[in-house]
């Protein structure tokens, strides 16, 4: 409901307490960190992300997104093996 109206602010205070609730759970934490990452609470969105990475480190959406979240602080470096880890997880693989 939050996510169709674009209320990510919104959706981010009821996702805390869900977080809260179960945090070894990894969906209600990768919607935290997207709706932190659409509300532009970049660390906050970085700070869910690589804790989702440390638990799982193959869980290509969650590196996806941590490789953009790096972007919009525009830390490129950092960015990059995340997203390269993301393609290949997904099956993205450059053709040479």
């Amino acid at each position: 409901m939050f996510f169709d109206a674009k209320d990510y602010a919104a959706a981010a205070r009821v996702l805390v307490a869900l977080v809260e609730e179960v945090p070894a759970q990894t969906g209600p934490r990768l919607l935290l960190a997207r709706s932190y990452y659409h509300s532009a609470q970049l660390r906050r969105a970085e700070t869910e992300l690589r804790t989702i990475v440390e638990r799982d480190p193959v869980e290509h959406y969650a590196r996806l997104m941590l490789g953009r979240t790096l972007q919009r602080q525009n830390r490129h470096e950092e960015a990059e093996s995340h997203l390269r880890i993301a393609s290949a997880l997904a099956g993205d693989f450059e053709q040479h």
